[in-house]
């Protein structure tokens, strides 16, 4: 790989959650970008996590980084009253939920303590909840890029879409002020970098004098494993994503009705961390299991018969459909979930939208095991061609040789 710093540049990578331990797409994603740099640069790390949570620092590889941060928030309820509380007075304050979590006083005055006493030659900042930390890093770095995981105007424009009322009311208010914080923040960043070339043009949109470039979502490359398959169709993800409880909720109640009926000993198991977050759904039903955090996401979707990606909403890439093509699994999925991805319907995954598209989808991939087992070979190939951290790595090396070349140009005139 390209080294494009010489020994002494430095940069940091600033993430609201902590990349290890890889559960997750958002963590994987940031974990990434963070190996991208660890062997690039001299690499800083700061990263958030609520208090009494276990301190992500403990599960960094060793060696990875010179230091690492972490920035302690305040604990949440998480019942339903605090939420609807929470959220009722971030709609009267026009703040998106997770852009005011990031953004209280003390953690910003945390990080600017963080920061203080290095210079930075590139500082990455992972997902828009911590774009208000631009003013703060600018003390310190030379070039500052916005990685965003998702484009939230329109992934908030998507719950707004699926959801019920009051919730579609609440996630159109926050789409609209997500917007008018990107239409300010995004131009103001040397790059902003998305997972796909759809966001790419939503944030062209949105903020045309941004520089924008595609960083494609991936997993690393792993030997592809070869356990012994179960009557299991499975979901993977963070399973208090907004979007995961939404399809798992919908799959619950539309879908699993009737593909349970096609075989009576097929299982559905839900591989993730934050199961309580589903649990009102899943209860009930003993041929619906849940996992919780697992180490590798990808050995337990290969143990599975195919994985579903029933979403309904998002942006960015689905890195759970990713992990099933790193397993060799056959992927059925809605045209929402595979979005972004390298995906042909028929050929590397089977999409579907709709109850009775899903069941009778579900019924070809459950009676055809040729059928399965040609969708994984696909898959997987897609995966190491596309989809994992090398493959990703080079593309993101171009768009930094680009941004730091300039950096340089600069320096010499």
């Amino acid at each position: 790989m390209n080294k494009l710093s010489d020994d002494s540049e430095r940069a940091l990578l600033l993430s609201p959650e902590p990349p290890y331990p890889l559960a997750g797409g958002g963590a994987l994603r940031s974990a990434s970008v963070l190996h991208f740099l660890a062997e690039r640069f001299h690499t800083d790390l700061i990263s958030f996590a609520e208090e009494g949570a276990p301190d992500g620092r403990l599960e960094l590889p060793p060696g990875l980084v010179e230091r690492a941060v972490t920035v302690r928030l305040p604990r949440h309820a998480r019942g339903p009253w605090a939420k609807i509380g929470r959220n009722g007075a971030r709609l009267l304050r026009g703040r998106p939920p997770l852009v005011d979590r990031f953004s209280r006083q003390a953690s910003l005055l945390a990080v600017e303590q963080a920061a203080a006493d290095r210079s930075y030659d590139l500082a990455i900042v992972e997902h828009f909840w911590c774009a208000d930390y631009l003013p703060i890093l600018r003390r310190s770095a030379r070039r500052i890029v916005l990685d965003l995981h998702n484009v939230e105007s329109a992934l908030h424009r998507a719950c707004a879409r699926s959801e019920p009322f009051p919730q579609n009311l609440a996630h159109s208010i926050f789409e609209r002020s997500s917007r008018s914080l990107e239409q300010k923040l995004l131009v103001q960043f040397d790059l902003v970098i998305t997972a796909s070339e759809l966001d790419a043009e939503r944030v062209r949109a949105i903020a045309p004098g941004a520089h924008v470039a595609v960083y494609p979502n991936a997993v690393p490359l792993l030997p592809k494993p070869e356990p012994v398959e179960e009557n299991v169709i499975a979901f993977s993800g963070n399973l208090e994503y907004h979007p995961n409880v939404t399809a798992v909720k919908h799959f619950r109640q539309e879908i699993w009705p009737r593909i349970r009926e096609l075989d009576p000993e097929l299982r559905w198991r839900l591989i993730g961390k934050n199961d309580s977050a589903v649990r009102p759904w899943t209860g009930g039903d003993p041929r619906i299991e849940l996992t919780g955090p697992v180490d590798d996401a990808v050995s337990e979707l290969a143990r599975a018969r195919f994985a579903v990606a029933p979403l309904l909403a998002g942006s960015g890439t689905r890195v759970k459909i990713m992990e099933a093509w790193a397993a060799g699994r056959a992927v059925l999925s809605t045209p929402i979930g595979a979005e972004g991805l390298p995906a042909v319907d028929g050929k590397n995954l089977i999409l579907a939208e709709g109850t009775a598209a899903w069941t009778e989808a579900a019924r070809r991939l459950l009676n055809d095991s040729a059928l399965r087992a040609r969708l994984g070979r696909a898959g997987r190939d897609a995966y190491e061609t596309e989809c994992c951290w090398p493959a990703a790595w080079r593309l993101l090396d171009a768009t930094m040789e680009e941004l730091l070349g300039a950096r340089s140009a600069a320096r010499a005139t």
